[in-house]
């Protein structure tokens, strides 16, 4: 039995054990929920980056798709083919009406 005397002692023993319990059980959730936050952001960015990957992929097997030509380089080509202009073959010349 416990008598006034020892009774405080006690309950100063207990409520330590008591907030050291506390203590680690948040510590425990807190760790648990950091790993499943880290798991749920973790899947979406691997999915993205096989994504991309295939992207790449993609690309890089398309005819006449270079990635190590810089933009220039795939522009130039467009603009010399602008520069002498054509006839639409779609328009009739105006030397044959009279």
């Amino acid at each position: 039995m416990l008598g006034p005397e020892r009774l405080p002692g006690v309950a100063r023993t207990v409520g330590g054990f008591v907030r050291k319990a506390r203590s680690s059980w948040v510590s425990l959730r807190s760790t648990i929920e950091a790993e499943l936050a880290e798991a749920d952001i973790a899947a979406p960015i691997k999915k993205t980056s096989d994504e991309l990957k295939q992207i790449g992929k993609d690309l890089a097997d398309m005819q006449g798709f270079n990635l190590d030509k810089s933009e220039s380089d795939t522009i130039k080509p467009i603009a010399e083919s602008t520069d002498t202009p054509e006839a639409d073959p779609g328009q009739e010349s105006d030397s044959g009406k009279a």
